[in-house]
C-alpha cells in the first residue's frame, strides 16, 4: 500500500512538473508572437507610407518634372507599393491581367516570415529611384524610415528578407516601366508652330518650345491599345468681336483687368506650375513650386489621415489617384496638340490690348483643354469614390509655399475651384477649362469601370 502511494505520488510530481513545462512554452510561445503582432503592427503605420510619397514629391519638384513626366513618376512606385500590401487581405486583387502588359510580380517567398509594409516601403522607394535625378535626397529620407522601423523590434532576418522582397517587387515594375514608350518619345519630333491665325505659339516670358507633343504615345495603364476618351473639341477659332470665341478671349482680358483678392487666392494656390522664370533685369532664375499631380497626391494624402484609412487602403487610393493623374494628363496632352489652340494671352495680345498680361504664367503648350481642370477632375472621381460624396476636407498643400490652406465640402469642389483657377489666372479660357472638367471625370469613371481593387470601396457603401 505503501508503495503505490509513494508511485501516485511521484506521478503527481510528474505531471505537476509537466503542466509547468508546458504552461512556460506557452508562455514563451505566447511572448514571442506577441512581440510578432506588436512589430507588425507598428510597421503597418500608413504615415511611412505618407511620408515616402512626400518625400518623392519634394524630390520631383526639386528635379523640376514636367506635370505629365511627373504623372509617371508616381504610378510606377504607387503600383509596387500596392502589388506587396495587396497581399495583407485575401480580397485585394493584383493588377495582373487589369493594367496593360503588367508583369508577373513576385510571390511571397516560402518559409519565410514577410513584413509586407515593410516590403511595400521598399518597394516604393526602390521604383520610385529609377524616375529622379536626386537619388540622394530621395535615399536620405528612405533611410530614416527603414532606420525608424528596424527600431520596431523587427528580428533582423524579417527585416532583411522584407527589404529583399520589396527589391525584387521593384524590379518586375522597373522593368515593366521600361516597355511604356518613354524613352521613345525622347528623341520623336517637336511641336512645329504653326503661325496660322488661332495656331498656338510660344509665350512670354521664354517663348519656350511646346512641352511633351508626344506624351499621348505613352502606353496606356487602362485603355485598350493607344486608345483614349477624346475631349470636346474648342469653339471655334474667329477675331471677329461678335463672336463667342471673341468673347472668351474677352471675359479673361476683364477678369484679369480687375482680380478680387479672392480670385487671386484661388489662381495662386492652384498654379502648381513647377518652374515659374523670375525675371530681374538680365538675371533669370527659376521658383520651384508644386506640380499639380503633386497637389492631388497630397490631397489624397490629408483624406487618408483624416479618414484614419489603415496602410492598405492608403495605397490603394494612391494606385487611383496616380492612374487618374497620368491618363488625365496623356488624353489631355492629345486633345491639346490634335487642336493646337492659341493661348489667350496671345490672343488678347494681339487683336485686344498687346500690353495685357495674365496673372499667372502661361505654360509652354496649347489651350484646349485645361490640363489642371482634367486631372483635378479626374482625380476627384476616384477620390469620391474612395471616401464618399460629401468628403469634406481642408487642403493645406500650398501651405508651406506660403499661399495658405482652403477648405471644400466635397472633392468635385476642390476640382471645380482647381479650374476656374486657370480663368482667374488669365491662361485658359473658360470653355477649356468646363470641357476640361467633363473630359477628367469621364477619365476618372473608366478608370473605376476598368481597374478594381476589392469588391466595394469605402465610399461605395
Amino acid at each position: 500500500m505503501r508503495f503505490i502511494k509513494f508511485q501516485l505520488k511521484k506521478i503527481n510530481t510528474i505531471v505537476a512538473f509537466s503542466l509547468v513545462v508546458i504552461l512556460a512554452v506557452l508562455l514563451v510561445y505566447s511572448c514571442k508572437n506577441e512581440s510578432k503582432t506588436d512589430y507588425m503592427k507598428a510597421a503597418a503605420n500608413p504615415e511611412y507610407l505618407h511620408r515616402s510619397v512626400k518625400s518623392y514629391t519634394d524630390v520631383i519638384i526639386s528635379d523640376l518634372f514636367s506635370p505629365p513626366v511627373s504623372s509617371r513618376n508616381y504610378a510606377y512606385p504607387s503600383i509596387a507599393a500596392y502589388e506587396v500590401l495587396r497581399n495583407l487581405k485575401p480580397e485585394y486583387k493584383s493588377m495582373k491581367g487589369q493594367l496593360n502588359d503588367f508583369p508577373e510580380i513576385p510571390i511571397l517567398p516560402q518559409g519565410q516570415t514577410i513584413c509586407l509594409p515593410l516590403s511595400a516601403i521598399q518597394a516604393f522607394h526602390a521604383t520610385a529611384k529609377k524616375f529622379i535625378f536626386s537619388e540622394a535626397d530621395l535615399v536620405s529620407g528612405h533611410t530614416q524610415i527603414l532606420k525608424e522601423m528596424a527600431e520596431l523590434g523587427i528580428p533582423k532576418d524579417v527585416f532583411d528578407n522584407s527589404v529583399a522582397y520589396g527589391n525584387k517587387v521593384a524590379e518586375a515594375i522597373k522593368k515593366w516601366a521600361d516597355t511604356d514608350n518613354y524613352k521613345q518619345t525622347r528623341s520623336m519630333p517637336k511641336h512645329t508652330t504653326s503661325f496660322k491665325e488661332g495656331a498656338w505659339r510660344p509665350t512670354p516670358p521664354d517663348y519656350l518650345d511646346a512641352l511633351e507633343p508626344n506624351w499621348f504615345k505613352m502606353r496606356s495603364f487602362v485603355f485598350d491599345s493607344t486608345g483614349m476618351i477624346e475631349a470636346e473639341g474648342p469653339i471655334p477659332f474667329s477675331k471677329d468681336p461678335k463672336s463667342t470665341f471673341y468673347d472668351q478671349a474677352s471675359e479673361i482680358r476683364a477678369i484679369g483687368n480687375a482680380l478680387k483678392p479672392e480670385q487671386i487666392a484661388i489662381a495662386k494656390f492652384w498654379d502648381d506650375n513647377p518652374v515659374v522664370s523670375i525675371h530681374n533685369g538680365h538675371a533669370i532664375h527659376d521658383a520651384k513650386k508644386m506640380t499639380p499631380a503633386g497637389h492631388w497626391m497630397n490631397i489624397n494624402r490629408q483624406a487618408c489621415e483624416k479618414s484614419k484609412a489603415d496602410i492598405l487602403t492608403a495605397s490603394e487610393s494612391y494606385l487611383y489617384v496616380s492612374l487618374a493623374l497620368f491618363e488625365g494628363f496623356r488624353s489631355c496632352w492629345y486633345t491639346k496638340y490634335k487642336y493646337d489652340l492659341i493661348r489667350p494671352e496671345t490672343y488678347i495680345n494681339q487683336y485686344m490690348d498687346s500690353k495685357w498680361k495674365p496673372y499667372l504664367q502661361t505654360p509652354p503648350f496649347p489651350e484646349h483643354t485645361s490640363g489642371h481642370s482634367t486631372i483635378s477632375a479626374a482625380s476627384a472621381a476616384v477620390c469620391t469614390y474612395l471616401y464618399g460624396q460629401n468628403f469634406a476636407l481642408t487642403d493645406s498643400t500650398e501651405n508651406e509655399y506660403g499661399n495658405g490652406v482652403r477648405s471644400f465640402p466635397s472633392f468635385y469642389e476642390a476640382a471645380l475651384e482647381a479650374s476656374v483657377s486657370r480663368v482667374y489666372g488669365g491662361i485658359h479660357y473658360r470653355h477649356g477649362c468646363d470641357t476640361g472638367n467633363r473630359h477628367g471625370l469621364q477619365i476618372g469613371t473608366y478608370i473605376l469601370q476598368k481597374i478594381v481593387t476589392r469588391p466595394r470601396a469605402v465610399g461605395m457603401k
